[in-house]
């Protein structure tokens, strides 16, 4: 990591100024790592520090996301033994026969991906940027004021707490679905409301996970329980506003008896279960993600439904596309931060995001409904496709690829 002096109240200037320091915008420093960009990253908050009690926010990473941070050297962190292989999945409808199941050994894969835990994969990636000499990590770092110019002959700049200042050539949101770039640079930005709430925790089961992931579409949402390295499972439950306070407010005794049940005893009782957190789902798209020296990734561009667990996937090939998109301009010679060249990233990754947020509204439309017809003209589809292995393996390359 570069350390370049600094006096109270200067102003230094970068090539790239990543704004978020999550996993979307340490991807993004970590494709720069080594390059000949230099790149501040500015982070409010510190890593959330690593303990032997794993955290209930995972991420299901896929394979083109394992690939890239293998590319960058993040995939050779000590903490990789913290990401849980699944090599199955099994998916299945409440209110009926029909399922559908994947096995890594049928594509000839050793795993479909991993589970990991967020703010081990956010050390993970903090630690390797940190490496980087044409990297400064700017962080715990407040910033105070976003200046965008109007006039795009002007460099973008961020005010900081510290008294400094920082400008670019390429301001990037990588600050979430509130953010602040976004809001500073005038984009607007769709949001809707599932009326809903994740409801995540960790647990212990009886029987094995057997390193697959397992989702069960209920009426009142989408369970599922995903693999975690040290044998439990995380869960995440989409559940309407009201139901996912009155689980919230069962006892530790009766909340595993009742998701055990919601959960048909797959995998046997449950043994033991970690604090509950809520979450509101919502989804939504900023109507651009590029203007003149400005870009967005991630959450702060768009947002879905968790219940394929494709969120994280989405924010990482954002950030790879981004990353390529400037390097190539650069080694031709071109404006690189200049819209008609960030174009080229939206193009590659905005349709794509749209498709993918279109897909879980539809099929959080479809499998939340208790409507008997429809309950049959799912279970119909999932056995059908099941039993089609060419459609389904193009489907789970799909989500393997990004």
């Amino acid at each position: 990591m570069s350390e370049r002096p600094r006096q109270q109240g200067s102003t230094q200037t970068f090539d790239v100024l990543i704004v978020g320091g999550g996993i979307v915008g340490l991807t993004l420093a970590s494709e720069l790592a080594g390059s000949d960009f230099s790149v501040a990253v500015v982070e409010r908050q510190p890593p959330r520090p690593v303990s032997d009690t794993p955290e209930c926010r995972v991420s299901a990473i896929n394979r083109f996301a394992i690939t890239q941070y293998r590319q960058c050297g993040v995939w050779q962190h000590p903490l990789a033994e913290r990401a849980g292989a699944f090599e199955k999945m099994t998916v299945w409808d409440h209110q009926g026969a029909g399922q559908i199941h994947f096995d890594s050994a049928e594509l000839g894969l050793p795993a479909l991906g991993v589970i990991i835990e967020n703010n081990v994969l956010v050390q993970m990636l903090f630690d390797a940027v940190a490496k980087a000499d044409n990297i400064s990590l700017l962080c715990p770092e407040e910033i105070t004021q976003i200046n965008y110019p109007v006039d795009d002959s002007d460099l973008p700049s961020v005010s900081l707490a510290s008294g400094d200042a920082i400008s670019a050539q390429l301001l990037v949101g990588a600050d979430g679905v509130n953010s602040r770039v976004r809001e500073a640079a005038m984009i607007e930005r769709s949001r809707k409301s599932y009326q809903q709430q994740a409801l995540v925790c960790n647990v212990t089961t009886r029987e094995s996970h057997e390193n697959t992931a397992w989702q069960c579409f209920l009426p009142s949402g989408p369970l599922a329980f995903l693999p975690m390295f040290n044998g439990e499972s995380s869960i995440v439950w989409s559940l309407d506003n009201a139901l996912a306070e009155e689980k919230m407010a069962l006892s530790e005794e009766a909340f595993m008896v009742d998701l055990a049940e919601a959960f048909e005893y797959r995998l046997g009782e449950i043994e033991t279960v970690s604090q509950r957190f809520l979450f509101p789902l919502t989804h939504g798209h900023a109507r651009d993600y590029v203007k003149p020296r400005l870009a967005l990734i991630g959450d702060a561009a768009h947002n879905i439904h968790p219940l394929a667990g494709q969120g994280a996937n989405l924010g990482i090939a954002d950030a790879a596309a981004l990353a390529e998109v400037i390097k190539q301009a650069r080694a031709k010679g071109r404006d690189w931060s200049a819209v008609h060249s960030l174009k080229k990233y939206q193009r590659q990754r905005k349709g794509a995001n749209q498709l993918m947020e279109l897909s879980m509204t539809g099929f959080k439309e479809l499998f939340g409904n208790d409507n008997a017809l429809l309950a049959e003209i799912r279970n119909a589809g999932l056995s059908l496709v099941d039993h089609l292995p060419a459609l389904k393996y193009r489907m789970i390359k799909q989500a393997l690829e990004g």
